[in-house]
């Protein structure tokens, strides 16, 4: 045939590395079909069946179906159509071994039953509209009827946990904890106790968005990092300057009332659940984790405590 050489599907296994079974079934259906015939009968391949066959076993390697290849080779279905169609249910695949890889080393990290192995598989596999459900729940029970202070928006939205398409076991793992603690009753309660004294403390001055927390790390910080024993007289002028300021954010007279009212928001403030949420909130949102509070909360509750008892 216009002097092109033929081979047989031995010279065809033999160039290609496939064998001689595999070939004939790709030429049986038609993906690499045989160019000629020899007198005896047997099929005999032109140069192109070698290119051909490089192709369809990069495309089988990739997962493809043999009719989506057979369309491929026999250029009937555009082959960038295939590979951005064929990416992405690679990367469905891989969001699905990401999120199995995340649950089994939840679950081996905890040493989970099998009961609360079935609730962080439960958790990790939720849909977007169903993580965005539960998280609003959680933030409504902190949050609802206090919404006419304007700081509550941005403090929900810095609260909210969006986990990314892509996300990494780390993530995933991150966001199954952290929705175990939205559905913590007694957690729920510890954040709408400090979201409500928020709002007592800024009803005289709605404007004004600092909290207790924020005022009382200003001056508490570097008393501890001095090395200042909050029981000590030396630390007098820290306490006294802590509580003047938090009361000209109250709009109250600074009196042992006012101490024990600042007692109590550091003492809610100080609770390590907490903290927690906030650290995976930084996993699953990529951001740089927060310094821990708590050193700062615990010099400062010791202070007051020893400033307002007996």
């Amino acid at each position: 045939m216009n002097g092109e050489r033929l081979y047989s599907i031995g010279d065809l296994a033999r160039r290609t590395g496939m064998t001689v079974k595999t070939i004939r079934f790709y030429s049986d259906r038609g993906i690499v079909p045989p160019t000629d015939r020899s007198p005896t009968g047997h099929r005999r391949y032109g140069l192109d069946a070698v290119a051909r066959l490089d192709l369809v076993r990069t495309l089988r390697d990739l997962g493809l179906d043999l009719a989506t290849i057979r369309g491929i080779v026999d250029r009937e279905i555009p082959l960038p159509e295939v590979a951005a169609a064929h990416a992405e249910a690679l990367a469905a695949q891989i969001r699905v071994l990401r999120l199995r890889r995340a649950v089994l080393a939840a679950v081996a990290r905890r040493g989970s039953t099998p009961e609360e192995m079935r609730l962080v598989h439960r958790l990790a596999k939720l849909s977007d509209a169903e993580r965005r459900r539960l998280i609003d729940e959680f933030l409504d029970a902190a949050f609802t009827g206090l919404a006419a202070n304007p700081a509550f928006a941005g403090i929900r939205r810095s609260l909210t946990p969006e986990l990314p398409d892509d996300a990494d076991a780390e993530q995933v793992e991150a966001w199954v904890e952290l929705a175990e603690l939205a559905q913590d009753p007694d957690f729920r309660a510890s954040l709408r106790r400090l979201a409500e004294q928020h709002a007592a403390d800024h009803a005289d001055a709605p404007a004004v968005r600092r909290d207790a927390v924020a005022l009382v790390r200003e001056q508490a910080a570097p008393a501890l990092a001095t090395g200042v024993d909050p029981t000590s007289p030396r630390a007098d002028p820290v306490v006294a300057a802590i509580t003047d300021r938090y009361a000209r954010l109250c709009g109250r007279p600074d009196d042992t009332a006012l101490r024990r009212r600042l007692l109590d928001r550091l003492e809610a403030a100080n609770d390590p659940r907490r903290e927690r949420y906030l650290y995976l909130l930084s996993v699953i949102n990529g951001w740089s984790a927060a310094e821990s509070l708590a050193p700062v909360l615990d010099w400062s509750v010791r202070a007051l405590r020893a400033r307002t008892t007996g």
